[in-house]
């Protein structure tokens, strides 16, 4: 199957699977424990089913929209996801940015990129975001967003979800870490794709980009536990809002308290997240808690949601509940694995398409027509 004839996501992620090692594709598609969060997420949204308004002019949709203070020309946006350049050594981050600027649409980096900050900026000048964790090193994370202000990123993103790290078993399995340590089992699986080993082969080095190379191949598992910082509360929100000073998203909200407690801590966005099913196992799907949280937070903060988005009606039924936008990870690695930029671009025109369509059919002509009315919820 080629490029063009991917109709759907779950095409580009078979397209992904055959060209990436074993281990590099577990890691995009797998979860934590038994993978039963994974696998419910994006099973959840079919169970909430579609109604629509008829006899509505829909000669023009409008899909544009704001998210955290910046116009945009579609709904969602690229999440933070470590390290691109697994999925494509030879470019990596760049060929996310490059087609989320031709999209024209927000790109969020990962602090654990495999591309610099300022790289970054220079490729995509448009409205982007920068994630962070909470670090051990405060210094650190104040140095990284000095850097940020310099590149001029729009909006800051904490991500909140992963204290330590979900036990993701398929990595071990695979004997995974960053780079690819040569194993007699990590051997086989690369001379099995002789185009990805290649591109390994002859690229710099995979590497955290944007704070010290540790050295060595790593588990990604043993290195967020080692760095991240458990003893933190809401207190570090108010001092990153502070020491920022732009907007702020805080990823990995989970219920209306919290999203209550972020947004007295100076959020200007609640981001709906589980991680993609990769922390905690059998968490909640986070469309059957968006509803909650849109009724804590009200007009007082934008809503992002993430985990599991895989259609356009996906991001439909997500808008039409309340979200402000939806955040596509898993959706656009598999583009980005099977063909660099232009499967970046393809995943991106994919859910275009469909939300354009659904819309449509919806009688639906810009967002602020979806409401809770058009989506029956389960039981």
């Amino acid at each position: 199957m080629s490029l063009t004839r991917a109709l759907n996501i779950h095409d580009l992620r078979q397209l992904a699977k055959r060209r990436l090692p074993r281990m590099v594709f577990d890691y995009i598609d797998g979860g934590a424990d038994d993978e039963i969060a994974l696998a419910t997420n994006s099973a959840r949204f079919a169970d909430y089913q579609l109604v629509w308004d008829a006899l509505v002019d829909i000669s023009e949709i409008d899909m544009s929209t704001e998210i955290m203070g910046v116009k945009t020309r579609l709904p969602f946006l690229i999440s933070p996801t470590a390290a691109s350049r697994l999925f494509h050594p030879r470019y990596g981050e760049r060929a996310v940015a490059r087609a989320a600027k031709a999209a024209g649409m927000v790109y969020s980096v990962s602090t654990l990129g495999s591309v610099s900050i300022e790289e970054i900026a220079e490729i995509c000048p448009g409205p982007k975001l920068f994630q962070v964790y909470v670090w051990k090193d405060r210094a650190l994370v104040d140095s990284i967003i000095r850097r940020v202000q310099k590149a001029r990123f729009t909006g800051l993103v904490l991500t909140v979800d992963a204290p330590i790290a979900g036990n993701r078993e398929r990595d071990p399995r695979n004997d995974f870490t960053i780079p690819p340590r040569i194993t007699h089992r990590t051997a086989l699986q690369a001379l099995a794709r002789p185009g990805y080993l290649f591109d390994l082969l002859t690229t710099p080095k995979i590497r955290p980009a944007n704070f010290q190379d540790p050295g060595r191949a790593f588990s990604i598992t043993n290195y967020l536990n080692e760095q991240f910082d458990r003893s933190v509360t809401w207190d570090y929100v108010r001092w990153l809002k502070k020491t920022w000073g732009g907007p702020l998203a805080i990823k990995g909200i989970a219920h209306a308290d919290d999203a209550r407690r972020a947004v007295e801590a100076g959020a200007d966005c609640v981001w709906i997240s589980n991680h993609g099913g990769r922390q905690l196992e059998t968490a909640r799907p986070t469309i059957d808690i968006l509803p909650e949280i849109v009724t804590a937070v009200g007009q007082k903060a934008e809503i992002i949601l993430d985990s599991g988005v895989r259609r356009g009606t996906d991001i439909v039924k997500a808008l039409a509940l309340g979200a402000n936008a939806v955040a596509i990870g898993r959706a656009y690695l598999f583009g980005l694995a099977a063909a660099g930029e232009p499967g970046v671009a393809r995943s991106i025109d994919i859910l275009e398409t469909e939300l354009h369509r659904n819309m449509s059919l919806m009688g639906c002509r810009q967002l602020s027509d979806l409401e809770p009315r058009h989506v029956v919820r389960p039981r």
